[in-house]
Formats: structure tokens, C-alpha cells, sequence
């Protein structure tokens, strides 16, 4: 236990120097490991890991989702997505508003990026709010809040890291992730509700759509349709694997891209640019990720913690419970997918040890990376919608989102006591 301590506590002081989490934790793995084990067998098991990591079959799935997402944004889906949502609820106290956390919802079933559902959207709706009069502390706060959709509903970057580091069926996460999904976006439209039910002048209603006009614009989305049917329906009945679906994903986004003449030689370079530098990214903190684990794992300091935690004879749900508490309070300072992974190999055994579903596991881990993203000072979502809508002070921002990160925590709790919520739909996968 010291020496696993001891490593953590050196983590969180280089992160403190500023020294990326990625590499603080790769390092301090890597001479953790050689202190303990020697320094031969260590770089024999860093050499193991980058190369598992890089050339792992199913981390493929990793960088075509995002690919497809990328594909799907270039090809302004996420514009008709919108006007879908506003054609049938803009004329709501608040409608905008609601039709952008449609918008995430569905962008988010198509893209797996919280950051990039947020960056988009705030070029879609933050416009269209303000022309109408919405008070910047709703519009930013909503769109912050439903960018963190994107992570939730399938497919998810973050639920196919979790499932590879855990060995965990990413089809069966995927499924788990549709119901906590929709209920994370009903609590979100309430928000909205009662924010503009306390202050209408927050978010005016805008102007009736005629019904041809909703036809219409239902008519567009169908291709974001047809992409969600594809490749979840595949996955989620057995047609193919969730590597082979993302492929079939990020292929028919191209096509689909292509047909829609919004994809040239300038812009598929920086599709592909900008695919290559998120996927890079993730492998760096993944394979830091991994260093450490090992680290932590020769240590014993799981296996101790699991057996101490049992031996206080304490309510199981009540352990998890701490667990996702201190999630809580970590993504207020940290990176959430550092966090994740640099928390698993102490949480996931004790959680199994305890007889819980790693499904089940999986959807909370996500649902505290939701709050993370928006939570000052350091929610990712925040700092792109900063740095995007410069007229807007991040102060503003900042306030607007509290009442969106309290919706995100009634949801968590309410996944942690009613785990039906996210196993019924796994529970018909083979």
C-alpha cells in the first residue's frame, strides 16, 4: 500500500507542476515499477504495452468513431438535427433551448465526443438563442450541459476506453448507455423548463412552425437516422462487432459527406488531421494509463484495498457510492478520462470483488465524467465554449451551468439505486 500511495501522491504533484497527466502518470508507473521490479523487466513492459496499445485490434474502434464523427460534422447534420428539434418545439417558452438538447442527443448517437457535440452546437444554437433574446447564462449552460451527451448515448469514446481497459463487452456498454442516456436529457429539458418557468425572459418563445415545414425537416435528418440504425442496430443484434460497425460507421459518413458535396480534397485533410490528433491523443493517455496500472497492480494495493473495505462490513452500494463521491470531487480539479483511468485499477476490482455488474459500472463512471465536463474550474465543455464564444465571459458561463450539474447528479443517483436503469437493455444481448 506505501508504495502505490507514494506513486499517487508523486502523480498528483507533478500535476500540480503542470506536468500533463498523461505523462506524470507514465513516468511515475515506469520508475515505480523499476524501483520494485528492476529496470530490465520494466522495459520489457513498457515496450509490451505501447506496442498491445497501438496494435490492439480493438482500440480500432477508438479512432473510427471519431473519424465518423468528424465525417458527420463536416457534413452539417448537426444544422438539420437542429432545425428538426426547433421545427416541432421552438415555439415553447425555452423551445431553442430544449431543440438543443435534442440536437446533442442526437448528434451524440453519431459522434461519441462530448468536447467536439459541445464545440459544434455552439455554433449552431448560440447564434440562432441570441438573435431570439436568450440570456447568455441559459444558452451557454445548455449547451455545455447537452454536449456532455455525447459521451452517454452510443456510441461513446469514453464507454469503449472503459471497456477495453476492463475487459468489459463495449455492445452490451453501448445498450447500457441508451436509457441513462435519454433520462440524463429529460432532466436537462427540465432544467430548462424551470429556469425559463423562474425567468421567461431568459429564453422567449420563437415563432410557430407550420406543419409541411416540420415534415420537411424531419425529412432531412434522415441520413443521421440511417447511420444511428446501421451501426448500433448491427451492433446491438449481433450483426457485426463494435470495431466492425465503427468502420461501417466512419465509411458511410464519408459516402454520405461525399453525396452531400461538403467534402473536398482541403477538407478530408483536415477530417483526417484532426481524427489523428484526437486518436493520438487518447493512445498517449491510454498507454500512460496502462504504465501505471501496472505499477499499482504489482503493488497489490487493489487486491488489500478490496479485502479492507469487505472486512468493514459496510452496505455495498454504500462503497460505491464513496467511490463515485470522490469521482465527484476529482472532476472538479482533474482531466475526466485521466481521471477514469488512472482510478480504475484501485475501483474496478473493488467493485466486482463486491458483486456489482462492470456494465452497470461503466454507465456511472460515465455519468461522473458528464458532471466533470461542466464542472468549474476545470469542465473541458466550459473552456471550449470560452474559448469559442469569446463575447461571453466564462464567469457567465460558469453560472449557468450549476443547475444543469445538479440535473447530471440526480441522474447519477438515480442510475446507482435503480440498476435496471442501465442492465434491462444488456440483458438481451447474448
Amino acid at each position: 500500500m506505501t508504495e502505490a500511495l507514494l506513486g499517487f501522491g508523486a502523480v498528483f504533484a507533478l500535476a500540480l507542476l503542470r506536468v500533463p497527466l498523461a505523462f506524470a502518470m507514465g513516468l511515475v508507473g515506469f520508475v515505480g515499477l523499476g524501483l520494485l521490479r528492476g529496470w530490465p523487466p520494466t522495459m520489457a513492459n513498457a515496450a509490451q504495452v505501447v506496442y498491445d496499445t497501438g496494435f490492439a485490434y480493438t482500440l480500432s474502434v477508438v479512432p473510427l468513431f471519431i473519424l465518423m464523427g468528424n465525417f458527420v460534422a463536416r457534413a452539417g447534420l448537426a444544422n438539420e438535427l437542429f432545425r428538426a428539434a426547433y421545427a416541432f418545439i421552438g415555439h415553447l417558452r425555452g423551445g431553442l433551448a430544449h431543440a438543443t438538447v435534442l440536437a446533442c442527443a442526437g448528434f451524440g448517437a453519431i459522434c461519441g465526443s462530448s468536447i467536439a457535440t459541445a464545440a459544434t452546437m455552439s455554433k449552431v444554437a448560440y447564434p440562432p438563442m441570441k438573435k431570439l433574446g436568450y440570456a447568455d447564462y441559459l444558452s451557454t449552460g445548455v449547451i455545455a450541459a447537452g454536449g456532455t451527451l455525447g459521451i452517454m448515448i452510443p456510441p461513446s469514446t469514453i464507454l469503449v476506453i472503459y471497456g477495453i481497459v476492463t475487459e468489459t463487452h463495449i455492445g452490451k456498454l453501448f445498450a447500457a448507455g441508451v436509457l441513462p442516456g435519454l433520462l440524463c436529457a429529460g432532466l436537462l429539458m427540465a432544467c430548462v423548463a424551470w429556469i425559463t418557468w423562474r425567468d421567461p425572459a431568459a429564453g422567449p418563445a420563437g415563432a410557430r412552425t407550420p406543419w409541411p415545414q416540420r415534415w420537411r425537416a424531419l425529412r432531412d435528418i434522415w441520413g443521421v437516422a440511417l447511420l444511428v440504425v446501421v451501426v448500433l442496430g448491427g451492433i446491438y443484434g449481433g450483426v457485426f462487432t463494435a470495431t466492425e460497425g465503427a468502420g461501417i460507421g466512419a465509411s458511410g459518413a464519408f459516402f454520405f459527406a461525399l453525396a452531400r458535396r461538403a467534402l473536398g480534397w482541403r477538407m478530408l485533410y483536415e477530417v483526417l488531421l484532426e481524427s489523428a490528433r484526437t486518436t493520438a491523443m487518447l493512445f498517449t493517455i491510454l498507454i500512460a494509463a496502462m504504465l501505471f496500472s501496472s505499477f499499482v497492480n504489482f503493488t497489490t494495493m487493489p487486491g488489500d484495498l478490496r479485502d479492507w473495505i469487505l472486512h468493514l462490513g459496510l452496505p455495498p452500494l454504500a462503497v460505491v457510492g464513496a467511490m463515485m463521491l470522490v469521482y465527484v470531487l476529482l472532476g472538479t480539479i482533474m482531466e475526466e478520462l485521466s481521471m477514469v483511468l488512472l482510478t480504475i485499477p484501485v475501483f474496478f476490482p473493488i467493485v466486482t470483488g463486491l458483486g456489482f455488474d462492470p456494465v452497470w459500472f461503466g454507465v456511472l463512471i460515465v455519468l461522473v465524467v458528464q458532471i466533470g465536463l461542466i464542472s468549474p474550474p476545470v469542465g473541458m465543455n466550459l473552456f471550449v465554449l470560452g474559448a469559442l464564444l469569446k463575447d461571453v465571459p466564462l464567469s457567465t458561463i460558469f453560472r449557468g451551468v450549476w443547475l444543469f450539474v445538479l440535473a447530471l447528479c440526480v441522474a447519477l443517483v438515480v442510475v446507482l439505486e435503480v440498476q435496471p436503469l442501465a442492465l434491462w437493455l444488456p440483458s438481451f444481448m447474448r
